[in-house]
């Protein structure tokens, strides 16, 4: 081989690169649409009306020659997110996958695909990394794991055949043997639907089926109207995300057995996460201590933070919050964020947050005072 030739990159080559990158796991299918997929959607319009809404696009992804044109292949690769402990203050009100996020600040896993694609781009192959692509469907076609009735995707090979993974599929313009599919469902035949049973906003349909609209984590981050009455109380203490259930799958206990070193960089911004501070934060501090960690809800849902914060507390039925939720219900302006705190104060239900509702009664109107007058009446029932 003279010096002017370059060596073809191979698919084990690939695969050596993955892994240096830090990805745990690579596999490979090929580029073709996913058709099932495509036909789900559209067996479902209502529950996935909302994405076309806030642009995601997800019909269109079902085909990658539409992300990329002369696409071949799809690479899949297996980044887990629960690699190391967090803090329990920080795992009781949000989903794990929010924790150690970057795609705000770009210093970690943004880095470690942008090191794998100029991989790529050094052997002459065009990649693209959509946000639309069903990439969890691509990874069981990748043959590298198996669904829950959670709808989650497991693993066949890391964190233990759990679900504390987060697939990335990056679509090229070459073509690599792809590997054996394994879409299917894998649940142990002795589970009693753990999942479906512990889903308290009953959003898991079974079969594989969910609607989204009622899945917790949706309903944190997703939506511009106040928390529909009926699903404040089962979602419980959680701002942002959900993990209830992959806590109760029997496929994620070994995992969550696994003593785990301690994230020291979720960690040491906890106390940014306090309650209290959450509830009656600013701009600058949204924007500096929020949103870079946790970038779902940008500026302009300041008020959904303030109204899932609003709606914990009152979950918590703890009284202590009761000076932190007046304060919070005279500094807003938001009819939804007032709206959340008046169902607070009459969820905790005792004298003092009583007191607090019957005070504001009269000096607000609309859906505030209706919000009020309906947890006044818990009083009298």
């Amino acid at each position: 081989m003279s010096v002017k030739e370059t060596r073809v990159v191979i698919r084990d080559d690939i695969i050596k690169q993955g892994k240096k990158c830090g990805f745990e796991d690579v596999g490979f299918t090929t580029a073709e649409p996913f058709e099932a997929h495509k036909k789900l959607l559209l067996e479902m319009p209502d529950e996935y009306g909302w994405a076309d809404e806030v642009g995601l696009d997800l019909k269109n992804g079902t085909d990658p020659a539409s992300i990329l044109a002369g696409a071949k292949t799809i690479i899949v690769l297996m980044e887990p997110y629960f690699n190391q402990s967090y803090p329990p203050s920080m795992e009781k009100h949000f989903g794990r996958c929010y924790l150690d996020d970057d795609r705000v600040t770009k210093d970690g896993l943004a880095r470690r695909i942008k090191a794998f694609r100029e991989f790529l781009r050094a052997n002459k192959i065009d990649s693209k990394v959509p946000f639309n692509l069903p990439h969890r469907v691509a990874a069981a076609r990748a043959g590298l794991g198996t669904f829950g009735k959670n709808c989650l995707f497991y693993s066949n090979r890391i964190v233990r055949g759990g679900s504390w993974i987060l697939p990335i599929a990056v679509v090229i313009d070459r073509e690599f043997a792809p590997g054996e599919p394994s879409v299917r469902m894998a649940c142990p035949d002795w589970c009693r639907n753990a999942c479906i049973a512990a889903c308290p906003t009953r959003a898991l349909k079974g079969k594989g089926r969910i609607d989204p609209r009622k899945c917790i984590s949706y309903l944190t981050y997703f939506g511009e109207h106040i928390t529909p009455l009926a699903l404040r109380e089962p979602m419980g203490m959680y701002i942002d995300g959900c993990d209830r259930c992959q806590n109760v799958c029997p496929r994620n206990q070994p995992w969550l057995a696994k003593q785990l070193p301690p994230n020291e960089k979720v960690a040491a911004k906890a106390e940014y996460f306090d309650l209290s501070r959450l509830l009656h934060m600013d701009r600058h501090y949204f924007e500096s201590k929020i949103w870079p960690n946790m970038f779902y809800m940008g500026l302009d849902k300041m008020w959904k933070w303030k109204m899932n914060v609003a709606r914990c507390m009152g979950n918590s039925l703890d009284e202590a919050y009761l000076p932190d939720l007046e304060r919070a219900f005279c500094e807003n302006d938001d009819g939804r964020v007032k709206s959340m705190i008046a169902w607070a104060l009459g969820r905790i239900g005792n004298d003092g947050a009583y007191t607090i509702l019957a005070s504001h009664k009269n000096s607000v109107s609309g859906m505030v005072q209706e919000e009020i007058v309906l947890a006044l009446k818990g009083r009298q029932s």
